[in-house]
């Protein structure tokens, strides 16, 4: 049975451990590949991994200066955290980046850092931000996502009364270049989230891992489709995969796992240091032999 379309592989450089040079020349080289069509960093305001002290990079700041480094990849944030910037700042935000990167942004959103991992839980207290319990999180992402949506669309002011999200005279002013707006990813396996992706997402993104477990939750945000007299085949299904620089094979082989379980957006996640000329050994060692 063929696949109802060819997947469309990705990058991911997480900006920390690394210097802006180290993911700037990735991304560069990466802009020049037409089989890499997108590329992504996280959003943490500290590391999560190796030294705790070491360097990362404020995600939008930098998307928006590789918005304007690149040409033609696609590009975002996998995934904002919506417990980092308030909604309305975030849209406008994003609506800045889409225009520098004349119309290429993918919009990725999640709830946020897990309360039980402390690595990311401690930025929160370091940057002065309040971190709320699960359920009050996904009902803010919710309504992030309604509002951040009006911002982008709307022509004349509104006023907002959420239960977590407030405006007066809400007023979005330039538009993002995509109409009419730019994809909405969300990011994450929960079912909260998933019912919130059901509503909201063009794309859904699980990180990899598990691929029985990705498959279990595509079936679950299909039904919350269903709920909402939503076509699922409207989601498009993404996955974010490790990639190993020593045993290639390993991930050539989950790539196959997740094409076959239906996922057509392929986010390969680059270890640092990043070798030379890394992008185009990942599209001659793991994206052509899986296309």
């Amino acid at each position: 049975m063929p696949h109802p379309s060819p997947p469309r592989f990705g990058i991911m450089t997480a900006p920390s451990q690394v210097g802006y040079q180290d993911v700037l020349r990735v991304w560069r080289e990466a802009d020049t590949i037409p089989e890499i069509e997108h590329a992504w960093l996280f959003d943490h305001l500290m590391p999560i991994s190796g030294d705790p002290a070491g360097p990362a990079y404020e995600g939008w700041t930098l998307l928006s200066a590789l918005a304007a480094q690149t040409r033609r990849l696609r590009l975002g944030v996998m995934v904002t955290s919506n417990r980092f910037r308030p909604p309305a700042m975030l849209a406008k935000i994003a609506a800045t980046v889409d225009v520098v990167a004349g119309g290429r942004l993918d919009f990725g959103i999640g709830v946020g850092s897990r309360p039980g991992h402390p690595p990311a839980r401690r930025e929160y207290e370091a940057h002065g931000l309040p971190f709320h319990d699960s359920t009050r999180a996904v009902a803010s992402l919710a309504e992030a996502c309604t509002v951040i949506r009006r911002l982008w669309t709307e022509t004349e002011p509104f006023d907002f009364h959420g239960e977590h999200v407030r405006l007066a005279g809400a007023f979005g002013n330039p538009k993002p270049v995509q109409r009419p707006h730019p994809p909405i990813l969300i990011g994450g396996r929960s079912g909260p989230t998933l019912r919130v992706a059901a509503e909201h997402a063009d794309l859904w993104n699980i990180p990899g891992g598990d691929i029985d477990d990705a498959v279990s939750r595509g079936k679950l945000l299909d039904r919350y489709c269903a709920d909402l007299g939503r076509d699922p085949a409207t989601i498009v299904r993404s996955i974010a995969l490790q990639v190993s620089y020593d045993r290639p094979a390993l991930t050539r082989a989950a790539i196959g796992e997740a094409l076959d379980a239906g996922f057509r957006h392929v986010v390969l996640g680059l270890p640092a240091p990043y070798p030379d000329g890394v992008a185009r050994w990942v599209a001659g060692e793991l994206v052509a032999p899986s296309a």
